[in-house]
């Protein structure tokens, strides 16, 4: 077993680079765990087709890291993954990340986290997970699928050596990778049947290329970028005044409802295109160029979920079959049901999966009763409907090293969140989520886990956020003292 030190991260995506950056800074002994070859996460992973984040791109990049340089207003999946990595650089985290190795279990033993991967075995006093919630693809278990002919990937491991130039695809899925991939593939394709069994909420896209004036601005002048970071701040802010009062958001859906107008001239294929669901439920998304692809002549909306495959056929719920030669999925990630539950486990050899039964709950997203100096990025109700996940990143980090000065501060060799706390604070969170556009009766989807909870989004502002989630508070945690200094 190889001793680390202080803290290991598992994960060398935007979590665990802004987690190694601030370690760094602060003096922390770590050692980073990644299953890729690469820094980048979902943002290596992703990278089929049209990627890009729904986050401007002000906001989208860490406080610490301004850039400059960005192509577009809303950032893309290459420029974005080579952001983390000069970040990674610049920081100089890259010396404590150890490549191609992925995790297969993390057991606290009563004294540190001992955590097993395909490279070796590993000990450490603090484990910070920083897997985040779009890191294993979702793929729906179909009878006949593994007879299909033809070609069949998910959009987190697209295959860039198939030709899809004049082939027939059926497209699975209306998520957000599927509305950004598919107006791509559309152009290549001589048909393509999308599967849809619920149309998604889209809103238009206030996206351009950034000028040059824009960017020398930007890195001439500094706090002009700071300044535009905080008015977007305030326009996502804003957005989510919407979602935590249904009754205003009819007002939000009109734009909505346009931008099908202006895409689809079709009536019928309108009716088949606008959601039946009030907005906000499901995660909304963004596009200029979706509904004008899928109203394209060479393809066909059938709006029903697919059910089964017959050798090169796909079948509808409503019995629609069609011949193709290739199936891509564009069905999300397990959001509300965490992989990363199933490698950690207690002293007794308890996973989370097992504690959390399909309903994730943890102290701040972050601290899980029963599982000492452990911290998540990212974990359970962390997720937004109009924030930017660098921003909650961030808000935890720093929660995260207020716990570990605390810590080496007060000689304290562990810390484990207090039960009665983590209840009260989950309890609020559900009552605060009972009111918001997120949990109506009847609503379904990623936010949504296997047991009808809402265990993924944050059910109030990022203000508030950053207030709730600023600093460790000793008497909310049961700290077991050690010898001598628990972080050095």
């Amino acid at each position: 077993m190889t001793t680390v030190g202080d803290i290991l991260v598992i994960g060398a995506g935007p979590g665990g680079v802004a987690a190694g950056a601030r370690l760094r800074r602060a003096g922390y002994d770590f050692l980073i765990l990644d299953r890729g070859s690469e820094v980048g996460g979902t943002w290596r992973d992703n990278n089929y087709p049209g990627c890009a984040c729904d986050i401007a791109s002000s906001l989208y990049c860490f406080s610490f890291a301004p850039n400059p340089d960005w192509k577009r207003a809303y950032g893309e999946q290459p420029e974005i993954r080579d952001y983390l990595q000069r970040t990674a650089r610049d920081f100089d985290v890259m010396r404590s990340i150890r490549f191609n190795e992925e995790v297969k279990s993390a057991r606290w033993d009563g004294q540190a986290w001992e955590v097993k991967s395909t490279g070796g075995t590993y000990s450490a006093r603090v484990l910070i997970t920083a897997t985040g919630p779009w890191s294993a693809p979702l793929v729906p278990e179909l009878p006949g699928l593994d007879q299909f002919p033809g070609e069949i990937f998910h959009s987190a491991r697209w295959n860039h050596d198939y030709d899809l130039k004049g082939k027939r695809v059926a497209v699975i899925g209306t998520g957000a990778s599927s509305v950004q991939f598919l107006p791509m593939v559309q152009q290549q394709v001589d048909n393509l049947y999308l599967f849809q069994r619920t149309a998604p909420w889209i809103l238009p896209k206030s996206d351009y290329r950034l000028s040059k004036l824009e960017k020398g601005l930007y890195r001439k002048f500094p706090r002009s970028q700071k300044a535009m970071r905080t008015v977007q701040y305030g326009i996502l802010e804003s957005l989510s005044y919407f979602f935590r009062h249904p009754r205003a958001m009819p007002a939000l859906q009109k734009a909505a409802l346009w931008n099908i107008r202006r895409g689809v001239k079709d009536e019928a294929l309108r009716e088949i295109l606008t959601p039946d669901f009030v907005m906000g439920c499901r995660r909304v998304l963004l596009s200029n160029t979706y509904y004008p692809a899928v109203a394209a002549d060479n393809v066909e909306v059938i709006p029903h979920e697919l059910v089964r495959v017959e050798g090169d056929r796909v079948i509808g719920a409503d019995g629609t079959s069609r011949a193709v030669d290739a199936i891509l999925f564009g069905t999300g990630f397990h959001y509300s049901d965490p992989q990363i539950a199933a490698k950690v486990s207690d002293e007794k050899g308890r996973t989370l999966e097992d504690l959390w039964k399909g309903s994730p709950e943890a102290y701040l997203g972050t601290s899980v009763h029963g599982y000492p100096n452990l911290f998540m990025l990212l974990g359970p109700n962390m997720g937004s409907g109009t924030g930017s996940a660098i921003a909650a990143i961030e808000a935890q980090v720093r929660y995260v090293l207020s716990a570990l000065d605390t810590m080496r501060d007060r000689g304290w060799h562990s810390v484990d969140v207090r039960a009665g706390v983590q209840d009260e604070y989950n309890a609020e969170v559900q009552k605060a989520l009972s009111s918001t556009v997120y949990n109506p009766v009847g609503c379904t989807g990623n936010y949504i886990d296997r047991n009808g909870r809402n265990s993924t989004i944050w059910p109030w502002s990022f203000v508030r956020l950053n207030r709730r989630i600023k600093e460790f508070v000793p008497d909310e945690y049961h700290a077991v003292a050690g010898k001598e200094s628990a972080m050095s």
